[in-house]
């Protein structure tokens, strides 16, 4: 590997790691850049799962701060019975990734992540529809939580890509707290469901190791600096952000999906 393509990886895992400690969807800007160098799209789809992880431990630590003010609200426990939930989606989605063919779900992806951006956008409306957090009973709440954060981690395994912007977007319909705590908690859930796939996906996974190894650095640097702007940002800044960032994510998809 030659030095102009160790420092494309290198800003292509800042960037990312920016994007995933704000938003959610870095691995949208590595997973083309190794695509781009070379790799088959699953082993890029694999090597960039591996890549992007410590960099979703730098969003952990850069947003550690509101995790703790959302977890002091509701105590630890609610949280550590998701758990076994992340791990089992995880798994079932990197199984589907190493059996099935992807083509059928790269068509799926960009609606979800489009419907992503509209759930986030329409909030509020949709509270009206579906009872507002603070109505949901104790009971309701856990299910409703579980499930969102099931099927996410079902995505999140067999693609990852914009997993962020479905998180934050299910857990802002079940949680009713600042979507900067919010963002905290999908830090947190992000960075299980990647651990989860740097272990199934080293053992049974194509990974290109040299190419995860230049992206790993930066994306550490980039998701601590990332999750640390978000804490700075108004509310309503950020929900721009996040919403325009799944449109043209979910766009992007879409026109990759359904070029000849």
């Amino acid at each position: 590997m030659d030095l102009a393509s160790i420092v494309l990886l290198l800003t292509a895992g800042l960037a990312a790691g920016v994007v995933n400690g704000i938003a959610g969807g870095g691995s949208l800007i590595t997973f083309p850049t190794l695509m781009l160098m070379g790799l088959p799209p699953i082993a890029a789809n694999v090597t960039n799962s591996v890549a992007v992880f410590p960099g979703l431990a730098g969003t952990v630590a850069g947003s550690y701060p509101d995790l703790q003010d959302l977890v002091g609200r509701r105590g630890w426990r609610p949280f550590l019975l998701l758990v076994p939930t992340v791990v089992a989606g995880t798994l079932a989605g990197c199984g589907l990734l190493l059996v099935t063919p992807p083509r059928a779900f790269d068509l799926i992806v960009p609606f979800l992540v489009l419907g992503a951006g509209a759930v986030l956008a329409f909030r509020e409306r949709l509270q009206v529809l579906v009872g507002h957090p603070a109505r949901l009973t104790p009971r309701r709440r856990v299910l409703t939580m579980h499930a969102v954060i099931g099927l996410i981690t079902i995505y999140g395994g067999y693609f990852g890509a914009a997993m962020g912007i479905l998180m934050v977007s299910g857990l802002a319909l079940v949680l009713d707290d600042r979507l900067v705590r919010i963002i905290a908690l999908k830090n947190a859930v992000s960075a299980l469901c990647g651990f989860t796939t740097v272990i199934a996906f080293g053992i049974f996974g194509p990974v290109h190791w040299t190419h995860a190894a230049c992206i790993v650095p930066s994306t550490i640097l980039g998701g601590y600096l990332g999750a640390r702007l978000a804490r700075r940002l108004p509310a309503g800044v950020l929900r721009v952000v996040i919403v325009t960032f799944a449109g043209t994510v979910g766009s992007y998809l879409l026109w990759r999906a359904i070029r000849p």
